[in-house]
């Protein structure tokens, strides 16, 4: 006889390991730099409609400094609102920064707005006990994602035995790998690894010079003569807040290249430097990321997502020549944009 009873609904932390594609939500400024809900709204909707499966709010893309400030709650909740109004389960999850007694009351905020999880940003005041122990107190509050974040972006090195003991900690669901940088990159599987909880903690990408490759491997890591698979089995990205209705098709690809799809492994292969590319144009890898924000900003002013480049900070804009090597890549790469997605969405998502 079948049974008649509703199958169990997947927790949040389920649907974050089988792997997602999490934009890093920008912030919506108007000209005078305040929050304009409207089109925050908007960006909300569109990546939701993209298909995304989470959204990272108060992360580095919506710019750390509103944390601290008043704009950090309406932001968060503006996300959480717009995206439960989207009829289906969209993962929320919260940038937390600054020291232990600021981070956890980040956390107990978004808590109290709905959302699932919290990435915890690094803090240089704090050496790797000191951050160990902000993360087991954070996460008495709600699952964690650790974050290794480049250094470029205020980020800093951390060791492989730091990971082993991040990835020990119950509550921590998983990691956000964006040092971009591949020594460091195997820093964090090899943690992960001998912390024993490779099949609990969830590796995303964030490095977003090798996100496909990243995406596609599978690999076997040996710790004390024992060898365990582990993959990449989605992103949380700066890069993925533009671009999204591609990224989700990306992302399913990336899973059956996994699964042995040859011809999927050589298109993504392939795919993979046009996407480096223009990530080094949009994120502004030649001047050290300073106009990594305005780059993310243009493309979705072109789109009419966003009215203007505006940054909290008056001084962050495109960096000389960025904006040519802007016009160069979205010449060169159409088929990485989802401008008619954008364009068939658009007056919906503004209303």
């Amino acid at each position: 006889m079948l049974s008649t009873a509703p199958e169990a609904q997947p927790s949040a932390r389920d649907l974050f390991r089988r792997g997602l594609v999490i934009p890093a939500h920008p912030l919506a400024l108007d000209a005078g730099r305040k929050l304009d809900e409207r089109r925050q709204r908007a960006l909300t909707r569109y990546y939701v409609a993209a298909g995304a499966g989470g959204l990272a709010v108060g992360v580095h893309t919506t710019q750390f400094a509103i944390h601290g400030t008043p704009m950090l709650a309406p932001v968060l909740e503006l996300a959480a609102e717009t995206s439960r109004a989207a009829g289906r389960e969209v993962l929320l999850v919260a940038g937390a920064t600054g020291p232990t007694r600021q981070a956890v009351a980040e956390a107990e905020l978004a808590r109290s707005l709905g959302y699932h999880m919290v990435l915890l940003s690094p803090y240089a005041e704090l050496d790797e006990d000191g951050l160990i122990e902000r993360a087991r107190a954070v996460g008495e509050v709600m699952p964690v994602i650790g974050f290794y974040l480049q250094p470029a972006v205020g980020g800093r090195r951390l060791s492989r035995e730091f990971w082993t003991r991040l990835a020990s900690i119950e509550s921590v669901a998983g990691i956000k790998v964006a040092p971009f940088d591949r020594y460091r990159t195997l820093d964090v599987l090899h943690g992960v690894v001998r912390a024993g909880r490779a099949d609990e903690v969830a590796l995303y990408t964030g490095n977003d010079d090798h996100i496909l490759a990243d995406l596609i491997t599978t690999h076997r890591v040996v710790v004390d003569g024992r060898e365990v698979e582990v993959e990449f089995v989605g992103g949380l990205l700066g890069q993925w807040a533009v671009w999204v209705r591609k990224a989700v098709g990306l992302l399913e690809e990336a899973r059956r290249a996994r699964a042995g799809d040859d011809e999927a492994v050589r298109r993504l292969l392939s795919l993979d430097g046009h996407l480096t590319d223009a990530n080094a144009a949009i994120f502004d890898s030649a001047n050290g990321f300073h106009g990594c924000i305005p780059g993310i900003h243009e493309i979705l002013r072109r789109q009419g997502l966003l009215a203007g480049r505006w940054c909290l900070d008056p001084e962050e804009d495109l960096s000389p020549g960025q904006l040519a090597e802007i016009d160069r890549v979205w010449a060169a790469y159409p088929w990485l944009r989802d401008d008619e997605f954008v364009a068939e969405g658009l007056d919906r998502w503004l209303s």
